[in-house]
């Protein structure tokens, strides 16, 4: 999938076992180890760019686990062989993030980055979630303006209004409601981790490791949850807070603490003598700097064609800014957008993705965020919030308190939300920067505390969304690499300075 951030973040994101999950000493969970597995017809993978040892296949699954015998859906995944057969353990599943993002490709992208021995230990496996991509897809068919940055993150009012963010919340529900068909109310994490285990089962794999990033974290956790003793070694790398009561609401929150984490590292780069995108002298004026032009952009946007809006407000230079945080090297982006503002100006319109691909990742990510669990529908309520949280937080302006989609979704969720506990055996370790604006330490901190003894954390002193392989360092890459080859963590939590 093209590069969203946060696999789009689109919105920001009980039992221990629910009642839809099938318990390992049940005669269908004893079938589906023993049975032999489907047939697989593995054909060439579609794209282009890929590794020529990629192949991809479908399997159906139930549209409603409830309901096993009725309708089915397609789901599409991919492998790339282990490079070792004498050293082969297992299948390592690359869990996407999102909600809303898809892993079919990344046995081919992200997964070449891994070191010789987990190449040489696993068969690298990805996936597109129910409803995504090639797996039996979803659209909502929203209008356009329905898939600008602020509209997907909900932004409020200049003034701190949430009427036009519930007015757009109930236009796309409907939109959802009218074109969404039935599997759009059978999208949830709940239901990926059923998902997971039907490929696992498919691959004849008697247990899985994994590797989830950002929410594929939760969903890496929720498998766990579901089914424990079918999970071998599980990386859980940029983790999302796991509170079963507001889950996605959580996520959202998060984004306020994330951009005061984060903004200061931008400030001290975009200050520093020398850099040509130096905007202003010290990190302290880098916050007025930025915080004055958004007031101005909210008073007198400047026209931007090409752009959804078309038009640069204090909303969308907001948007900017979340965005740039996710990866220093996005740092210049946002910097020029300060020196273009400062004159009056705009850089070039970005670049969006074809519009069927927004429409299908809206589609996933809103029916998953409103599936797991239900939102408030007062827009008094959020009103309140947003108004703490501008106070408080003044560069999110309230869009981490205010009201997405799920303030007016028109179904109830199927099930409870899957409570984590530190139940079932040890086989997490998860991975963490320090400075991450969409998955913050603290709500990381919260996903430990859930699991308990069932896990070790690595804390990496590093900047940016993802830290294994990606913004983390050598002491965290190497421990995470060495407990997927070998099986073997720290004894304890550590940190990686």
């Amino acid at each position: 999938m093209m590069k969203i951030k946060r696999n789009a973040a689109l919105f920001a994101a009980s039992a221990a076992v629910l009642s839809l999950a099938v318990p390992l000493t049940s005669a269908s969970a004893s079938t589906a180890d023993n049975a032999r597995p489907p047939h697989l017809d593995w054909t060439k993978c579609q794209g282009t760019g890929l590794d020529p040892r990629q192949e991809c296949a479908t399997i159906e699954v139930p549209m409603d686990y409830a309901d096993p015998h009725g309708k089915k859906i397609t789901l599409a995944f991919s492998r790339i062989p282990a490079e070792n057969p004498k050293t082969r353990r297992g299948a390592l599943f690359m869990i996407p993030g999102g909600p809303g993002g898809g892993s079919l490709d990344q046995p081919s992208g992200k997964g070449q980055k891994l070191p010789q021995e987990v190449r040489d230990t696993y068969d690298l496996i990805g996936f597109d979630p129910r409803g995504y991509g090639l797996s039996s897809p979803v659209s909502c068919d929203v209008e356009r303006s329905d898939l600008a940055r602020t509209k997907l993150l909900p932004w409020p009012a200049p003034d701190g209004s949430v009427t036009q963010t519930m007015a757009t919340a109930r236009r796309m529900s409907e939109a959802c409601a009218r074109n969404g068909g039935q599997l759009i109310r059978h999208i949830s994490t709940a239901n990926e981790a059923r998902d997971l285990d039907r490929i696992r089962a498919a691959l004849g794999e008697r247990k899985i490791s994994a590797w989830g990033v950002s929410y594929g974290t939760y969903v890496g956790a929720v498998y766990n949850e579901l089914f424990p003793y079918r999970t071998d070694r599980f990386v859980l790398d940029s983790n999302d807070n796991p509170d079963h009561i507001r889950v996605q609401r959580a996520w959202l929150a998060a984004f306020e603490v994330g951009v005061e984490d984060n903004f200061p590292e931008f400030a001290k780069w975009a200050s520093q003598p020398g850099n040509p995108e130096r905007v202003a002298g010290t990190p302290a004026e880098v916050r007025r700097l930025f915080l004055h032009l958004a007031a101005r952009l909210d008073r007198e946007p400047l026209p931007w064609p090409g752009a959804n809006p078309e038009e640069l407000n204090g909303n969308v230079f907001r948007q900017t800014m979340l965005d740039s945080l996710y990866d220093p090297d996005d740092y210049p982006a946002l910097a020029k957008l300060i020196l273009a503002a400062q004159k009056g100006t705009v850089p070039p319109a970005p670049h969006a993705p074809p519009e069927p691909v927004l429409q299908n990742v809206t589609a996933v990510s809103a029916a998953t965020l409103c599936n797991d669990v239900a939102w408030p529908r007062s827009a008094a309520g959020y009103e309140k919030e947003v108004a703490e949280n501008r106070a408080k937080f003044p560069l999110t302006a309230g869009m981490p308190r205010n009201a997405t989609v799920c303030a007016a979704w028109p179904y109830t969720p199927k099930e409870p939300a899957v409570r984590i506990t530190d139940r079932g055996p040890s086989t997490v370790l998860m991975v963490q920067n320090r400075r991450d604006v969409a998955t913050p330490l603290s709500g990381a901190l919260k996903l430990r505390e859930a699991l308990g003894r069932r896990a070790v954390m690595v804390t990496v002193n590093s900047t940016g969304h993802e830290a294994y392989l990606a913004n983390g360092n050598a002491c965290g890459d190497r421990t995470v690499s060495h407990f997927l080859a070998t099986g073997k963590r720290p004894s304890r939590d550590i940190a990686c300075d």
